[in-house]
């Protein structure tokens, strides 16, 4: 499971650049917040929420400080004394927690981006690339997520003090 939360973790950073990138101010000025799309006969559809930077900072940053507070855990517990079973039921746990904090977002701003996506009237082949990719992405999050929370407040993982 920890290389398919990696795998996660690279694609909701990836995704979350790509949108900063292609993110533009919503009607009220507010950056990253909203997708800007020039229809191929001149017209302009703007979409939104769309996961710019506006969103995406704060993930970005959650993600950091959760993937450094993750490994210095997981060091600790390599490092303690203790058998073998209760060091792996800790370090689950705590994979799992990370997971959370990296499939729940991914969940969202997958979600998210398609819906704005779909919301694009002139219905371009980028959008339609742009659904396919998100859509699985999004499904496997929607996968992780129930998986991690479980493993978190699983009797296992958490018996052991």
């Amino acid at each position: 499971m920890t290389v398919l939360l990696v795998a996660e973790a690279v694609l909701l950073v990836v995704l979350l650049v790509v949108a900063a990138v292609l993110a533009s101010p919503d009607d009220v000025g507010r950056v990253g917040r909203s997708l800007t799309v020039t229809c191929p006969d001149g017209s302009t559809v703007s979409t939104g929420p769309w996961p710019g930077l506006f969103y995406g900072l704060p993930i970005l940053a959650s993600l950091a400080v959760s993937t450094a507070v993750c490994l210095w855990s997981l060091t600790r517990i390599a490092r303690r004394p203790g058998d073998e079973a209760t060091r792996r039921n800790r370090a689950l746990a705590i994979v799992a927690a990370w997971g959370l904090l990296v499939s729940a977002p991914l969940l969202g701003a997958a979600s998210t981006a398609s819906g704005a996506l779909l919301g694009i009237t002139c219905d371009g082949t980028a959008s339609r690339v742009g659904n396919w990719a998100l859509w699985p992405t999004a499904l496997i999050a929607l996968v992780t997520v129930p998986w991690c929370l479980f493993t978190v407040i699983s009797p296992k993982a958490r018996g052991h003090r």
